[in-house]
C-alpha cells in the first residue's frame, strides 16, 4: 500500500526478508518527477495490489537499486515495466550478471532527474557502495542500508544480541557497527558526508527504519558524528 510520505513522494513497506538467519523490513520509495513518470526507489516485492497502486500515481520510468545489498525483486519489476530503464549501483553489475542494467549510478544525477533529485556515492566502505539521494521538493535525503532500525521483535536468540550488539536496535535508526567498521577510507567518507550534510535536509527516509520527520540536519550529524569526531 502506498502511503504518502511528503509531496510528490510514497513509501510502501513489504514483508521481511531473511539474511543470514536476520530478519529484516522492507520499504520502498515511489517519487512522482515533474514530467508524471515515476521513481522507484529500492523496489519491494511486487504484489498486484501494490502494481495497481504504482500505476494508478503514473508510468514507471525508472527503477533503482540503491546499493549493490537491494536486488533481489529487480528482475520482477523490469518484467513488469519492460519500457522503464533499470539504474545499477556500483557492485551489482559484476554480483547480478543475470540482470541487464540499462544505467549506471553515480554521483552525478541523470539529466531525467538532474533538477529535482540530486544524489551522492557514500564512498570508503568496503560493504557496499551506496547512493544517497536527496529528494529537492520534500527535503528528504534517502538512506538504505547506511541507517538502521530493526524493531526488537524481528529477530530472537543469539540474533537478537548480535543486532543489538551491532547498533541495528535502538531508540532511532543509526549506522550498524559493521558499516562503521567497513569505512576504511575516512577521508573519502567524510567529503561524501559533507556533501550530504549540505542539503537541506528536512526529512530521512531509510529501507530499515522509522523515519525521521524533524531536525532532520541534527539527526544526521548526530548519526554520522562517530565518522567527523
Amino acid at each position: 500500500m502506498l502511503n504518502e510520505f511528503a509531496h510528490e513522494i510514497w513509501t510502501a513497506d513489504g514483508p521481511d526478508v531473511a539474511v543470514a538467519g536476520f530478519h529484516y523490513p522492507t520499504r520502498m520509495a515511489v517519487i512522482r518527477l515533474s514530467d508524471g513518470g515515476l521513481f522507484i526507489w529500492s523496489p519491494i516485492e511486487l504484489t498486484d495490489s501494490l502494481r495497481a497502486e504504482v500505476d494508478a500515481a503514473g508510468p514507471v520510468r525508472h527503477i533503482i537499486a540503491p546499493n549493490s545489498l537491494h536486488h533481489l525483486f529487480l528482475p520482477h519489476w523490469k518484467r513488469a515495466y519492460p519500457g522503464a530503464k533499470l539504474y545499477a549501483p556500483p557492485g551489482l553489475r559484476r554480483k547480478r550478471e543475470d540482470i541487464v542494467f540499462d544505467a549506471d549510478l553515480g554521483s552525478v544525477p541523470s539529466p531525467d532527474w538532474i533538477e529535482e533529485i540530486d544524489q551522492v556515492l557514500m564512498q570508503g566502505n568496503l560493504i557496499t557502495t551506496e547512493v544517497v539521494f536527496f529528494h529537492i521538493k520534500s527535503g528528504t535525503v534517502l538512506f538504505t542500508d547506511l541507517l538502521q532500525q530493526i524493531p526488537a521483535d524481528r529477530n530472537s536468540g543469539w540474533r537478537a544480541m548480535v543486532a543489538k550488539l551491532d547498533l541495528m536496535v535502538g531508540p532511532e535508526p543509526s549506522v550498524p557497527r559493521k558499516f562503521r567498521v567497513a569505512f576504511t577510507n575516512r577521508r573519502a567518507a567524510r567529503k561524501s558526508l559533507d556533501y550530504i550534510l549540505a542539503w537541506p535536509a528536512q526529512k530521512v527516509l531509510m529501507a530499515h527504519g522509522t523515519p525521521v520527520e524533524k531536525d532532520a540536519r541534527v539527526y544526521l550529524r548526530r548519526a554520522f558524528g562517530w565518522l567527523t569526531a
